[in-house]
Formats: C-alpha cells, sequence, structure tokens
C-alpha cells in the first residue's frame, strides 16, 4: 500500500509542496490521456479514509468515485488532457508528458518537488523524481492515479453516449474484442487515435 515515506523525505528537507504526478489512457484506441497532479495537505489526511486509497486499478469503481470526492475537496489537485489530435501528432509519450505538464500548471500554487509514476520526467520548472510504480509507493502519485482514472472515465463515459455501439463506458477506449468489432462494423471516430495501429489498419482497409 502507499504510504508518505517518499513525501516526508522531501518535507524533512526544503520542500514544502510535494506534489504526485500519474496518467490514465495512454494504451486505449479512443479517447484523451488525462494526467493528474496532487498536493496533499499532512492536516487533512484522516487515517481511515486514506487507507482505502491505493492504486487507482486496484480499487473498485465506488472506492475510486468516494475518493475522487475527498480529495478534490481537501488538496490542491492539477489536471491535464491531450485530445487524440495531439496524441497523434506528438506521440501518446509526447501527449503524456504534455499532459503531465499541464497538470502541474494547473495547481494553485506550483510545487517544490514533483513525484513523478514511471522513469520519464515531464518538463517542469520544479525538481522531479521519478517513482516506477508509484503508485503503489506514494500516497501523492495513487491520489493523482484516481484522479486521473475517474476523470478519464468519466469523459469517455460521455463520450459512449455520443458513440453508442463501441462500448467506451465499459472499456474506456482500450482495444478490447468488442471495442475491435465495433470499429470493423461502425467506423473509425473523430475520437479514436490514428496514429495507433488497429485503427490505422482499418482507415487503411476501408480505404481500399
Amino acid at each position: 500500500m502507499p504510504d508518505l515515506a517518499l513525501e516526508q523525505a522531501h518535507w524533512d528537507g526544503a520542500a514544502r509542496r510535494v506534489c504526485g504526478i500519474d496518467e490514465a489512457g495512454r494504451g486505449p484506441l479512443a479517447g484523451p490521456v488525462v494526467a493528474a497532479a496532487v498536493v496533499l495537505d499532512p492536516a487533512t489526511l484522516d487515517k481511515p479514509i486514506w487507507e482505502m486509497l491505493d492504486d487507482s486499478k486496484r480499487m473498485s469503481a465506488a472506492s475510486r468515485d468516494a475518493l475522487f470526492k475527498t480529495i478534490m475537496e481537501t488538496a490542491d489537485v492539477g489536471v491535464g488532457v491531450c485530445d487524440v489530435d495531439e496524441i497523434d501528432l506528438l506521440n501518446i509519450l509526447g501527449a503524456t508528458m504534455k499532459a503531465m505538464a499541464d497538470a502541474v500548471r494547473a495547481l494553485e500554487m506550483a510545487p517544490d518537488v514533483a513525484l513523478v509514476d514511471g522513469n520519464r520526467e515531464p518538463a517542469l520548472t520544479c525538481a522531479c523524481e521519478c517513482v516506477v510504480k508509484g503508485d503503489q509507493t506514494s500516497l501523492s502519485i495513487a491520489a493523482a492515479s484516481v484522479i486521473a482514472k475517474v476523470t478519464r472515465d468519466r469523459i469517455m463515459s460521455d463520450l459512449a453516449a455520443r458513440h453508442p455501439g463501441y462500448g467506451w463506458e465499459r472499456n474506456a477506449g482500450y482495444g478490447t474484442a468488442e471495442h475491435l468489432a465495433a470499429i470493423a462494423s461502425l467506423g473509425v471516430t473523430s475520437h479514436h487515435r490514428r496514429s495507433f495501429a488497429p485503427v490505422r489498419d482499418a482507415l487503411t482497409h476501408t480505404s481500399d
């Protein structure tokens, strides 16, 4: 379970504002990539609530929704979103790094240091520490993972209502059998990532 050991190490030094950064949606065939930056307030970390926090992928939807509300009410939160046009232009890594940087810029106050999930640093004006599997290690990164995933899931549910048949409310745009079958039968939408092979292949076959 994630804890505050990494944050505490920085709090014990010169850094007062430590943000965790994580993203959701690097792998899907459709929809944006979303990043979140979260600066937790130690004074609001009520233990019974925060003991629920984990890597968002290992939590139930109900738990994520409950913690989303708590995090938004008690922390400084920034969100960055890169749409499919930016993903196709920058590639998914570039778009993810941009979404992370945008999330940090969206915070009310700039952080002193950023704990970033993974092994790549976005271009930030503050110090960065990359943490592999950070959402399982750092409470701030785990909080960011919840914000990013819930935000993106809600975006995909909204898109699903406008583009029925692809199952985005269930698969969040990932390349499931249901989604791939829908691409074959219904075609490619404006929310599909044309630089991703299954979508690119579908467009090629359509033009043949």
